[in-house]
């Protein structure tokens, strides 16, 4: 790799996850120590604030003033950095000015979108680049989609160690959770929905399982979808939908078709929510799915939009609390069967609220393993997912210091 003033720059470094990242990184790295890190963000008011709140030490950690809409300013940042972060979103609004900067410099970058019709604009727009140039992006690095993209990747693995062969059907069921719900993710979630209501080739990419994936010859098969209340004969128990699945479940599938079908033959893949079992469980479920099909209906129409935003969700900058972040975790549960009916599951568990306490963990980790760990040789410039890029290593990594754990269970 080549020499550059920075292993890791936090772009947006003053968002509301930004903060969350930049206190674990200083926790776990200090500052003038072998990880070379800095922040970046627009207002160096705030920036100077943050650094007050870090604490001791924290004075010598440095700053660049960049815009997400300054393209001159954007380019001086990635040229000081191996690897950029961006926790700056809604992706679709604000974040192409900076991956295509990262792409044009040969600058490894990696974000926590959930956007997906964004990630597929970026990948037509500047993946051949990316090839030339030597730029790793890697979107999807938060609670999307790292679990549900690294546990499928953990569930292979156990199948070819323990049948030689792979798990054609995966299912990712959500056990427990418990988190909150900030200002950011909502404008994201809400943004796709408006874009959606008014671009019908928008909808039909939304819809395609596969619309991550590039167009390389791997068999394409109907995939399966839970949006309502459904039972599950594998765990037993009535599902709900599960509101990451239109993110999460496109990313496992370009990660199959980077690897050339190592999943296998015709893999399909899903993800929910279980609700329990019996009667309750059922109307669980049914709860569930009808509270979530309201909530997108209502998002889908200007007045109702307008009514959310306002006295509903969080504003942008507000989110749980660092108590409610403490106390979140995660507990999500895979199904494996092979072609010829072997079965095993595997579970994936965090420790902190999956969006914001784990996200910046898991984000942070994720940075650093592609600035460290992984070498350009091994993986050259393109777009990557978690799984291809990363693997093993980044497992590792999350389970000595981001609080998951990837284990197979009986």
């Amino acid at each position: 790799m080549t020499e550059n003033k920075f292993d890791i720059i936090v772009f947006g470094a003053t968002s509301f996850v930004g903060q969350i990242l930049t206190h674990y990184l200083f926790k776990r790295h200090g500052v003038g120590g072998e990880l070379r890190w800095a922040i970046a963000g627009r207002s160096d008011t705030k920036m100077q604030a943050l650094r007050t709140e870090l604490g001791i030490g924290a004075d010598q950690l440095e700053m660049i003033v960049a815009d997400a809409a300054d393209e001159a300013a954007l380019k001086a940042m990635c040229e000081q950095a191996r690897v950029v972060v961006s926790t700056v979103g809604p992706y679709a609004l604000y974040g192409s000015p900076l991956v295509k900067a990262c792409v044009e410099s040969g600058t490894d970058y990696c974000d926590l979108t959930g956007e997906v019709q964004w990630v597929v604009e970026m990948i037509k727009a500047h993946e051949a680049t990316a090839k030339k140039t030597g730029a790793r992006i890697v979107h999807c690095c938060g609670f999307d989609s790292i679990p549900s993209d690294l546990g499928v990747f953990f569930l292979q693995q156990q199948g070819q160690k323990t049948y030689g062969q792979p798990f054609t059907r995966v299912k990712l069921r959500v056990k427990s959770m418990r988190g909150g719900f900030s200002g950011g993710t909502a404008a994201s979630l809400m943004n796709v929905v408006k874009e959606a209501t008014r671009d019908a080739a928008l909808r039909k990419l939304l819809a395609n399982p596969y619309a991550a994936c590039p167009d390389d010859g791997i068999r394409r098969v109907p995939q399966p979808n839970v949006t309502f209340a459904e039972y599950d004969p594998d765990a037993r128990c009535w599902t709900a939908p599960f509101i990451m699945a239109g993110i999460n479940t496109r990313i496992v599938h370009r990660s199959n078709a980077l690897s050339g079908g190592a999943y296998g033959s015709g893999f399909t893949y899903d993800e929910a929510t279980l609700t329990g079992r019996g009667l309750k469980g059922r109307l669980a479920a049914m709860a569930v799915g009808g509270a979530l099909g309201g909530f997108l209906f209502a998002t889908a129409m200007p007045p109702t939009r307008w009514v959310l935003q306002k006295f509903v969700v969080p504003q942008p900058g507000e989110g749980p609390s660092p108590q409610e972040q403490e106390n979140g975790f995660y507990d999500m549960r895979l199904f494996g069967r092979t072609a010829d009916g072997r079965t095993l599951k595997t579970k994936v568990t965090g420790d902190r609220d999956p969006g914001y306490g784990s996200t910046a963990k898991i984000l942070g980790e994720a940075a650093v393993c592609l600035a460290r760990d992984i070498s350009k040789p091994d993986k050259p410039g393109g777009f990557w997912t978690p799984a291809t890029i990363f693997g093993d290593k980044l497992i590792k990594r999350l389970q000595a210091h981001a609080g998951l754990t990837f284990e197979v269970i009986d």
